[in-house]
């Protein structure tokens, strides 16, 4: 069941500047620092695709994290207050491998448009692992 308590979400329809380097750090952590450039590179070029949210976090295997958490909780303020949300910044998975989709910038963002309705499409630049 959907669930809605706010208002709709408003997207950006560019993430922010400081959403690539925040995306890197994170990547950095699982890939060699070649590879992040180029993931990076992608995201930067890679058009902007929409998914729901509930199937973002399926994809990526991570809990909803709850509405009180502080970062959630920042991100569901804002769009009370009906400022925009930058598209998140991902990385496909691989269902033959095993490898679940990685949320490289975002995951709050997702977490509380999930918490508004379930269903919200979430604008994202997806790339897929060289």
């Amino acid at each position: 069941m959907s669930q809605k308590s706010g208002p709709a979400v408003a997207w950006k329809t560019e993430p922010d500047e400081h959403d690539y380097p925040a995306a890197a750090s994170y990547l950095s952590l699982i890939a060699s620092a070649a590879v992040v450039s180029m993931l990076v590179a992608g995201l930067q070029a890679a058009p902007l695709a929409e998914f729901k949210a509930k199937d973002v976090l399926r994809a990526a295997c991570l809990p909803l994290l709850p509405a009180d958490n502080v970062h959630v909780a920042a991100d569901l303020a804002k769009v009370k207050d009906g400022k925009a949300l930058s598209p998140v910044l991902m990385v496909r998975g691989d269902i033959a491998t095993g490898v679940p989709l990685q949320i490289a910038d975002g995951y709050h963002r997702v977490c509380a448009s999930h918490h508004l309705d379930e269903n919200t499409s979430i604008p994202c630049h997806i790339v897929d692992h060289p």
